[in-house]
């Protein structure tokens, strides 16, 4: 057997946008990672559609971190497995949690719009806040949000 055959039956299919090489939105919503990516070129098979079989011990299908977007350095980082790369994902991921249920409760607690929920964040928690963004991108986000559990809720009542 060939060194080449031998290393094509090593990768395996890519879990993640099941082998198109292009993360989209059934694939954000079958990941659960709506709110947290968006569709583009996937992170987890560098684009292939392929993996090694290792990736899969390495690094989880579904790690909100590993996008396209970052600098090729941190994402060697995270398939090597760098524990520190990966606190620092996690880091992210709680915090885009802790603004989903910002915008939430601010929303259908306290009957805020979009954008005066934006300013109240920016205005309390901008200085502790572990990432950055601008007001309008704030303003999108919290939208989105909303609309998304709408459609939740939507689904609940007509499944």
């Amino acid at each position: 057997m060939s060194i080449f055959r031998f290393l094509k039956r090593s990768d395996i299919e890519c879990p993640r946008c099941l082998g198109k090489g292009f993360v989209d939105l059934e694939d954000i919503i079958r990941l659960k990672r709506q709110l947290k990516w968006v569709p583009a070129p996937c992170a987890y098979c560098n684009a292939t559609g392929r993996v090694a079989k290792e990736m899969l011990e390495k690094v989880a299908v579904d790690c909100m971190y590993l996008t396209i977007d970052l600098p090729e350095s941190i994402i060697e980082k995270i398939k090597d497995g760098d524990q520190e790369t990966i606190e620092k994902g996690k880091l992210r991921e709680r915090f885009i949690d802790n603004l989903i249920q910002y915008a939430e409760e601010h929303y259908f607690d306290k009957n805020m719009d979009a954008e005066s929920i934006a300013n109240l964040y920016l205005s309390t928690e901008e200085e502790n806040a572990a990432f950055s963004v601008t007001k309008e991108e704030l303003i999108q986000y919290v939208q989105d949000v909303i609309e998304l559990k709408y459609a939740e809720i939507a689904t609940k009542k007509n499944p």
